[in-house]
């Protein structure tokens, strides 16, 4: 990537683009001397461990974005410090506070996981650091816990499985048919997103909940809760199991021979199919975003990041697009005066940029009003796997939580 480095991972700009940079301030006053240091923004992703795919996917989508920028956010020389937080809450608190202290990162992006994310958006925030999420959206953030620092460019966590809740009311396909969901049964890791997603589904939901199955998040073996969900016959199952996880649920689903309908968000996505392979085929997803999505700014996207990278993009990535092209936008906006924080703040809520979602704006509580689909897993034409759209379920709506959010005075 043109103008970047790298050190331990990390992208920086190139020697040139820094003697470049050096050599037009010293024409400049010194105001403009200072714009001409390089923006710097700390991204926040899990790169090692089971949940790696996850934080790949964000890290990529980000970076293309920062290529089709050429580099540069506003006008000025951008610098990407990538941040492994290793899916540990204390490890990402320090790492974010040395970017802060240390690198004098301007933003932080990214968080694939809401215990990151709650774990270091105070120290971000109360250095009047911008974050901006890209993935994790919990609730409490969302509602009576939203800050003026804080932004969301993905969603609040339980949205993508209302979509599911509604979903299920109007009916999915299985076995050439579509049919309502009377009577299902939950399953989804016990933490804050997996409550999340339970909530999100119920808030929609009119049939019955037969039973609502939480796991650790360190589960392997699912046979025990295959078994409970053959035994009780539920209608469809809904699931919200990222990662890796998501991948041992649906081998072992389908290895039980269980023949029901499979309900899920972040269950089955890019970051996850090409591990899970024949065994995803034909399971659904709520979403904000596919691959498929019929617009210019997607196409650029899924096409270039195919060609940049070898695979197909998850939603981990597009959001982390859209973060790229939301930051150019805020900095262009503000002429590049990053130490105006009410003038950046309301920058970035304008969201003057084209969004891969097509449809996207913020709410009162800086979490993105948006649309929402009912997508499906299906194969390429080149033979990989991907989420494709069926139908839309939302359109534009605003999280339930937006109006419990206060904003308090920056």
């Amino acid at each position: 990537m043109t103008g970047f480095w790298t050190v331990g991972g990390a992208p920086r700009l190139g020697r040139r683009a820094l003697m470049g940079a050096a050599a037009g301030a010293l024409a400049l006053p010194g105001v403009a001397r200072a714009q001409a240091a390089p923006v710097k923004v700390g991204v926040v992703a899990v790169l090692t461990g089971p949940q790696a795919a996850l934080g790949t996917h964000l890290r990529d989508g980000f970076l293309l974005g920062m290529r089709h920028l050429e580099n540069r956010l506003g006008g000025r020389a951008a610098e990407a410090i990538i941040i492994d937080d290793e899916l540990r809450p204390d490890a990402a608190v320090t790492k974010v506070r040395a970017a802060i202290e240390r690198d004098r990162v301007d933003f932080v992006v990214g968080v694939v996981f809401s215990n990151i994310l709650q774990a270091i958006i105070r120290p971000v925030t109360e250095s009047q650091t911008f974050l901006i999420s890209t993935n994790a959206g919990p609730s409490p953030i969302a509602g009576r816990g939203c800050s003026p620092f804080f932004f969301a460019a993905s969603y609040v966590n339980d949205q993508n499985h209302a979509v599911m809740g509604a979903a299920a009311n109007d009916g999915v396909e299985h076995g050439g048919q579509v049919r309502p969901v009377r009577r299902a049964m939950l399953i989804t890791p016990n933490y804050q997103a997996g409550r999340d997603a339970m909530a999100g589904f119920k808030s929609q939901f009119r049939g019955e909940v037969v039973d609502e199955i939480y796991v650790p998040l360190t589960i392997t073996d699912f046979s025990a809760e295959l078994a409970q969900i053959a035994a009780r016959r539920p209608d469809a199952i809904y699931t919200f199991m990222p990662g890796g996880l998501g991948v041992q649920f649906v081998r072992q689903f389908r290895q039980a021979g269980i023949n029901i309908p499979v309900l899920s968000a972040f269950t089955v996505d890019e970051a996850v199919l090409p591990a899970q392979g024949e065994a995803a085929l034909g399971l659904f997803t709520g979403t904000s975003w596919t691959p498929t999505l019929p617009n210019e700014q997607n196409a650029r996207f899924v096409n270039d990041f195919l060609g940049q990278y070898n695979y197909v993009p998850a939603s981990y990535a597009a959001h982390a697009y859209d973060c790229a092209m939301l930051l150019d936008s805020a900095v262009r906006r503000v002429g590049g005066n990053l130490a105006d924080k009410g003038g950046l703040r309301a920058a970035i809520r304008a969201a003057d940029f084209r969004s891969v979602r097509q449809n996207f704006r913020f709410g009162s509580n800086h979490f993105p009003v948006q649309d929402f689909w009912l997508a499906r897993v299906g194969r390429r034409a080149d033979g990989r796997f991907q989420t494709e759209h069926v139908r839309k379920v939302f359109d534009t709506i605003v999280d339930p939580f937006a109006a419990e959010c206060r904003m308090p005075a920056a």
